[in-house]
């Protein structure tokens, strides 16, 4: 390091001649170097190190604000985020879909999920409760989450059975499309609708038809189950969905079941459904079940999808 006394270390040193008397020789003005004399007769340079602290003291600041600002940012467009997650998981869902049926039939087959997820959407937000929008998982469909189902069991079978509802209407609207065209992919378009909802009304947990059996009969959950794994023995085994399906419904069905025995007055509350309220909740089960079955018949195309 190299210290310099000079009042101003910034001037190069002086030629001969320029100590002379400023009457023989005058200085130059300070503004010719393009810098402007400090008024209290300080170096410029004296100033610097204040200038310089200050803009440290700030910087964090600064930095601090510029983060809040784009956070806020981002919260504003936290609802567009979850619209865009939704479009992407449908995206790609009909890229894998596209590898067995097409890009076109593909896309046709997803909305179908959507109107029948948007069916369990718009019944939550009937029933006091915010949810999620859907996320899709190719080749086991779509899910929503939310906190709850509704206050008790009757709420639950209302969410369960508005997706197969909404659902059934999406592909009945594909089958008057195809009466009207006669264009057989809106044909092979409905019968696979029916046929989407229909698998949901299986008695099983947490499929629509299990939300359903906890207003009528919990114990179908495990009827449900049994006819699942009954399927998979006919199909030799060759279908990993069914049996994933298996899995995930046996070890909820046995969950509720365990927790309705032992969960106490609040679960048995929770289950406390009205006669005509099981009466109700069976016959639009067993009403859509119909319907489903009859539309599967009239879309029947004789051909594996």
């Amino acid at each position: 390091m190299v210290s310099m006394e000079s009042s101003s270390p910034w001037l190069p040193p002086a030629p001969p001649g320029a100590l002379e008397p400023s009457a023989t020789r005058p200085s130059a003005p300070a503004a010719a170097f393009g810098v402007d004399e400090p008024s209290d007769g300080a170096s410029p340079f004296e100033q610097e190190p204040k200038r310089s602290w200050r803009k440290r003291l700030t910087a964090p600041f600064a930095a601090l604000l510029a983060a809040l600002a784009k956070l806020k940012a981002l919260l504003l467009l936290l609802p567009n985020l979850k619209l865009f997650a939704t479009a992407g998981t449908m995206a790609v869902s009909v890229a894998a879909y596209s590898l067995i049926w097409g890009w076109t039939f593909a896309f046709g087959f997803v909305v179908l999920l959507l109107v029948h997820e948007m069916g369990h959407v718009i019944q939550l937000r009937r029933e006091g409760v915010s949810a999620s929008t859907p996320m899709f998982i190719p080749f086991l469909g779509a899910v929503i989450t939310a906190r709850t189902l509704g206050d008790n069991a009757a709420a639950e079978a209302r969410v369960g059975l508005a997706g197969p509802i909404l659902g059934g209407l999406g592909s009945a609207l594909c089958l008057v499309i195809w009466r009207l065209t006669g264009d057989s992919f809106w044909e092979a378009l409905a019968f696979v609708g029916f046929l989407l909802n229909l698998f949901n009304l299986l008695p099983v947990s947490p499929l629509d038809g299990g939300r359903a059996m906890a207003a009528m009969a919990p114990a179908m959950w495990f009827v449900g189950l049994a006819m699942m794994v009954a399927f998979l023995f006919l199909t030799h085994f060759r279908n990993p969905i069914v049996l994933l399906f298996i899995l995930i419904g046996g070890m909820d069905s046995w969950r509720r079941w365990k927790l309705r025995r032992e969960g106490g007055e609040q679960q048995q509350a929770y289950y406390r459904v009205r006669p005509m309220t099981r009466v109700l909740v069976a016959a639009a089960y067993l009403g859509l079940v119909a319907v489903f079955v009859l539309g599967m018949t009239a879309t029947n195309l004789h051909a594996s999808l």
